[in-house]
């Protein structure tokens, strides 16, 4: 295969934006891409779950499309380029690496990720006052969000002390959700389960758990093993017809034959 080069990469997606290209692709704005972007985001993510060399490699391909088309989106109205977005990630990650770049080693991964945020930090403008929150993009999923909020509370000070006191949290939060139950009333109900998985959240965070991560192996653990019971069943009959009683004893045997 050819080896092929940024710019051309770059060429190409000029050459679909333009009049003679794709229809499809000069319909396109930067808020109609978000969705591909994202996709392709968690596709890189899945491959990597996978261990696939092959589709990673892929969908690292197709993620950089998007950023292509997004740069590219940018240069036709006249506020960046490409060109312009490289030397701009190069100087940034010199500038956060000082540890690398410049006579000041860390002694390992936390000094290192401390001089990070402090040059970030040094980077901020501080004319006016501002949310620590305010670099945690609102369309984050739920949960990784709420990771990463409580992420930087916690180092100014606001976090408990020991995962008991967490735990006493979490219990006191599913107390209040199963009070709502008994109220009945789903305004409070939508709100106590929210603060109970909030709590949750936190509780991953202080012990250092990647909570969308371990959600989304327990998400496909449950897939694995629900297909193993409608597998089963359908050998027999359709699935709708089978009994919970049925289905509950095949989940018990799932999770014993089948690797977690």
């Amino acid at each position: 295969m050819a080896t092929i080069e940024l710019k051309e990469l770059l060429s190409l997606m000029e050459r679909l934006r333009s009049s003679d290209g794709c229809p499809w692709d000069r319909e396109q704005t930067l808020h109609s891409l978000i969705p591909f972007l994202i996709e392709e985001a968690y596709e890189v993510v899945e491959a990597i779950e996978l261990e696939d060399n092959g589709k990673l490699q892929e969908e690292l391909g197709d993620l950089l499309f998007q950023i292509v088309f997004l740069a590219q989106m940018a240069k036709e109205k006249g506020w960046f380029e490409m060109k312009d977005i490289i030397p701009t990630l190069h100087d940034k990650m010199v500038r956060r690496h000082p540890h690398v770049f410049e006579d000041k080693p860390a002694k390992n991964a936390k000094e290192a990720i401390s001089r990070w945020q402090a040059m970030k930090e040094k980077e901020k403008v501080k004319d006016k006052e501002v949310s620590i929150f305010e670099e945690v993009p609102h369309q984050l999923p739920a949960i990784m969000r709420a990771q990463k909020i409580t992420e930087k509370a916690s180092k100014v000070g606001f976090d408990w002390d020991n995962v008991a006191d967490i735990l006493e949290k979490v219990e006191e939060e599913i107390g209040e959700f199963k009070d709502a139950l008994k109220k009945g009333e789903k305004v409070q109900i939508e709100e106590e389960l929210g603060d109970t998985l909030f709590a949750m959240v936190n509780l991953g965070r202080f012990l250092e758990i990647d909570v969308e991560h371990s959600l989304r192996k327990a998400t496909n653990k449950f897939i694995t093993r629900f297909d193993y019971i409608t597998e089963k069943i359908e050998k027999k009959k359709d699935i709708t017809e089978a009994s919970l009683e049925e289905m509950e004893e095949l989940w018990e045997e799932a999770k014993a034959n089948l690797k977690r």
